[in-house]
């Protein structure tokens, strides 16, 4: 009898026994994830906490009107959301300057550089310093070629083709135009290779006037476009101007508004808030551009160079995407931002270039 308790004893306990661990199992297997989704989850995750607090130089060789100041917006809405700081050194056109600034990046042991613009004469010597050193280096719209450094650009030549080909389309492919231009950019030295081509396809359309500043570009622009008017008074003179930057082309537009020789159309490159509501205006000479959007370039900028902070590789050039923006796109009952244009504009703004599932989940985190 006793022997017989015993052994019903003995199976109780084993049966509990059994119940605790099919408990305990499933338990487990419904906490943890499978190791494919565990392997994804890290990956995602890997390196965000390590990246907050970073400290970012932006190397300026100039911050000139509102494209430029909505650039520097982009940037530091990117380097925000991942939990870093943004310096903002501006050199006012002197490469000499620019360079200085670079160094001074530098020595003050920043964690990662961004370069807007520049040359390489002014600027390899530094950013080799910089490479040598494990500070990150990305630039944008400058010829640098350093190993190790990403380099953006907009599709200059994309933007010059679509641009100047409407303009021949308009003027029945004859007449003459003024060229608005700076050498010594390079993303200006890209457009020109687009207005050469452009010549030699359109032998019928004459170029009477070329200049171009990158000191006070739009109030000179102004001005000479003005001397330019007075030298070509008749209606036919001049059928269209071609602005390189929106710069030139808002100092154009204004000069030929206030001379009432609207029958003059303007064609530009690069847009920003102020340059939209110039080309909504149904009275003003400035009919087209072509533009990346300014925030977009920032924010892709400081991802590939949070993506060198994080250990990936990334590519040598990085193109983005440029769109036209015609006012006939536009609405005529309100006025847009560039915030807005992407409901009127297929492709303007959003852009996801380099943007890694990691990045977001840092910026959530």
């Amino acid at each position: 009898m006793k022997k017989t308790r015993l052994v019903s004893l003995f199976v109780i306990l084993a049966v509990f026994g059994s119940l605790l661990a099919a408990c305990g199992q499933k338990e487990s297997s419904s906490a943890t994830a499978s190791p494919a989704a565990s392997a994804k989850a890290t990956e995602a995750t890997k390196g965000a906490a390590d990246l907050s607090g970073k400290k970012i130089a932006l190397i300026m060789q100039f911050n000139t009107g509102t494209f430029s100041s909505q650039y520097v917006e982009g940037v530091k809405e990117q380097v925000e959301k991942l939990g870093g700081k943004v310096t903002v050194f501006v050199a006012d056109t002197d490469l000499a300057k620019m360079a200085s600034n670079l160094d001074a990046a530098i020595n003050q042991k920043f964690d990662g550089i961004l370069i807007d613009h520049g040359t390489a004469e002014a600027l390899e010597a530094g950013v080799k310093k910089a490479v040598e050193k494990k500070i990150p280096v990305v630039s944008f719209d400058s010829i640098l070629t350093v190993p190790g450094v990403t380099s953006l650009e907009q599709g200059d030549q994309k933007m010059a083709e679509a641009t100047l080909e409407q303009l021949a389309k308009d003027a029945g492919g004859k007449g003459n135009i003024v060229k608005v231009w700076v050498a010594g950019f390079a993303p200006m030295e890209r457009r020109q290779e687009a207005y050469q081509a452009f010549q030699k396809k359109y032998p019928d359309i004459k170029e009477v006037a070329a200049f171009g500043t990158a000191k006070d570009p739009a109030l000179d622009t102004q001005t000479q476009m003005e001397a330019i008017l007075k030298k070509y008074p008749n209606k036919g003179d001049i059928t269209a101007v071609w602005a390189a930057w929106d710069e030139f082309a808002k100092g154009a537009t204004r000069a030929i508004q206030q001379a009432g020789r609207t029958e003059i159309k303007v064609y530009g490159i690069d847009l920003s808030d102020e340059d939209l509501q110039l080309l909504q205006d149904p009275k003003s000479p400035w009919v087209a551009s072509a533009a990346v959007d300014p925030k977009d370039i920032g924010r892709v900028q400081v991802r590939y160079l949070y993506q060198k902070l994080h250990g990936d590789q990334t590519p040598e050039k990085v193109v983005l995407d440029p769109v036209y923006v015609s006012r006939e796109q536009l609405p005529k009952d309100k006025q847009v931002n560039t915030t807005q244009l992407s409901e009127y504009v297929k492709g303007w703004g959003g852009s996801q270039q380099g943007y890694t599932d990691w990045l977001k989940a840092a910026e959530k985190k």
